[in-house]
């Protein structure tokens, strides 16, 4: 081996060695600062890829998500208007019964017929307020509303509109509907009870489409929940496996240092032949 003061082979090696050795440490340290051990492409470019687009379904699935919430809200609303409304037809139907009673005294029919009018008049004021942020299901003002069902909105998931306002398709009696005589109280009794029947099949209706908007949301969350985790699997750092290569990193780095050190005096042994 050529002794020389202009090459220092052995401190140019050592060098090398110190440089590597404080790259890893640097990677290490970042790696527990963040937490990841594939925090940018840099990193691992195939993985950081993956991790991306699986953060990206993520995303979509949040407003998936918040989607399928209002949806079931506003579902929700209709269901308890509806709910309500079915609860008045009956209570209307016993008072058109009991008015269709022939033996009744006009005076008792007139008292009847208020507090029908009352429960009629009720139920407008019921389908007018079933809305939820902006959007009722039940007043035939919108055909349906859609919720998304997956991360690139090509699915959804569709709940039609129940009109539940009087004269309308479902509850067959009029607005201005009242009886004074047992014949009129009779007929529209008559109307009540197919009234009854088409109010509790759009509640079926509406009830099978919450049903499936809240166990699409339930899907959609455990699907959310499976992709974050399978992302931390993919860019998670094994902290504890982190800490102990950092420890041991750090003791190969003083090391280096001092080989660094004992390579750097070597050339100074050359002055011992000239004494």
């Amino acid at each position: 081996m050529t002794n020389s003061v202009n090459t220092n082979a052995g401190a140019m090696v050592a060098l090398q060695n110190l440089n590597r050795t404080n790259m890893e440490l640097e990677q290490v340290q970042s790696r527990i600062n963040t937490g990841l051990s594939v925090a940018g492409a840099k990193d691992n470019g195939g993985i950081y890829a993956i991790a991306q687009r699986m953060r990206s379904e993520v995303s979509g699935y949040k407003a998936v998500q918040d989607s399928l919430n209002r949806a079931v809200s506003t579902v929700d609303v209709a269901l308890a208007a509806g709910e309500a409304i079915s609860d008045l037809i009956i209570e209307m139907k016993e008072k058109a019964l009991a008015a269709a009673d022939t033996s009744l005294d006009a005076a008792s029919r007139t008292a009847l017929n208020e507090d029908f009018k009352a429960l009629r008049d009720q139920i407008s004021t019921i389908v007018s307020n079933a809305e939820f942020n902006g959007t009722n299901l039940i007043n035939n003002s919108t055909a349906s509303i859609t919720a998304l069902a997956n991360a690139d909105g090509s699915n959804t998931i569709t709940v039609l509109d129940e009109n539940l306002t009087l004269t309308g398709s479902v509850i067959t009696i009029a607005a201005t509907a009242s009886f004074s005589t047992a014949t009129q109280a009779d007929t529209i009794a008559s109307q009540l009870g197919t009234s009854l029947d088409n109010v509790n099949a759009s509640l079926a209706r509406l009830g099978t489409k919450s049903k499936a908007l809240e166990i699409h949301s339930t899907f959609v969350t455990k699907l959310s929940d499976a992709l974050t985790e399978g992302i931390g699997n993919l860019v998670d750092a094994d902290l504890a496996r982190e800490s102990a290569k950092l420890q041991s990193l750090q003791v190969k780095q003083q090391l280096g240092i001092q080989a660094l050190s004992i390579a750097n005096q070597s050339p100074q042994s050359i002055l011992s032949f000239f004494r």
